[in-house]
This record gives C-alpha cells, sequence and structure tokens, in this order.
C-alpha cells in the first residue's frame, strides 16, 4: 500500500495538522482504519494514538482510498476537541454500553449450595435400567391405528326437477 499525502494543514489554533491523504492499495482489500492510522503515523513521524482519521471513502473500481485525518500533539487534546464516535471509530475511546432503566441489571449467579451425597445412587440406575428395558417393548407394540372405514349413507334425495324459463335473449337494434 502507498500512501500519498495530498494536502497537509497546520491548525495551531486547535493543536493539530490536518492532512488529506491518498491511499492506493492496488491488489488488497480496502485498508482499515487501524492500518492508514499506522501508515500516516509512519509516515508524518508521529505515534499511532494521536492520528484520528476523521473519513475515508473508497471508489468503486479503484484501488484506492481518499481520506481526512488529524494528527494532534498529544492524546489528551485528541480527546478534549474530537467528536466522541470518531474517538471510537479510531478506538481512542471506549464505548459506553447503555442499560435500561426499567430493566433490572443482571444479578449474579450465588455460589450453589453443597448437595448431601447420596449413597442410594446405584440401585436408581438400576432401576432407571429395568424401566428402559419396560418401555422398549411398548414402543414396538405400538401399531399404526387403522382406519375406520365408515361409508356415511348417501343422501341423494332426488329432488322434483323444476323446470327453469330459458334466459331471455336481448335484441339488438
Amino acid at each position: 500500500m502507498q500512501l500519498e499525502v495530498l494536502q497537509k494543514k497546520e491548525n495551531l489554533l486547535l493543536k493539530r495538522v490536518e492532512v488529506r491523504f491518498k491511499a492506493i492499495h492496488k491488489g488488497e482489500p480496502t485498508p482499515t482504519r487501524d492500518s492508514l492510522r499506522a501508515f500516516l503515523a509512519k509516515e508524518l513521524k508521529a505515534t499511532k494514538d494521536i492520528v484520528v482519521i476523521d473519513h475515508q471513502a473508497s471508489s468503486f473500481g479503484k484501488y484506492e482510498t481518499l481520506g481526512y485525518a488529524k494528527i494532534y500533539k498529544s492524546k489528551e487534546e485528541a480527546a478534549s476537541v474530537e467528536r466522541k464516535h470518531i474517538l471510537i471509530r479510531n478506538r481512542l475511546a471506549e464505548a459506553e454500553v447503555k442499560e435500561k432503566e426499567g430493566a433490572p441489571a443482571k444479578p449474579e449467579k450465588p455460589a450453589p449450595a453443597p448437595k448431601a451425597e447420596k449413597p442410594a445412587a446405584p440401585p436408581k440406575v438400576e432401576v432407571k435400567a429395568e424401566a428402559k428395558h419396560e418401555k422398549a417393548p411398548a414402543k414396538e407394540e405400538k401399531k399404526p391405528a387403522e382406519k375406520k372405514e365408515e361409508k356415511k349413507p348417501e343422501k341423494r334425495e332426488e329432488k322434483p326437477e323444476a323446470k327453469k324459463a330459458p334466459p331471455k335473449k336481448k335484441e339488438g337494434k
């Protein structure tokens, strides 16, 4: 991957350097924000934790990514000036997980109480084994229910056929 700085501007008021860049990544996938930060830090002789990528965009069908980054004097300056979601994207801040007010917090599971040993464990196993043997033949004995073939008495009563009047034909003019 090649990195080319298109524009470099120093912003003294916010104590940062603003950079427009173009990354050419022929034969490689679109670079991640993290890898671009590392390349920019190496190119501009800074540490990775003070480089913040504001946005990056790849063009369809081209092997290049255009972007805008800011290099601060210190990490504290970046944290005080940058928007929160940008810091989270660049992994300079952790995302806060919001809890629902109405939902109770998950209680920790209490330690399981020690259970008394049961000396009658082997007979239970035998009982279960016997029960399984009894159930197995019962399954074999079950047969699909035979269909009852009941013929319903035919209710075809001969209705007296009423003579219907033939449909009237409309005569056109």
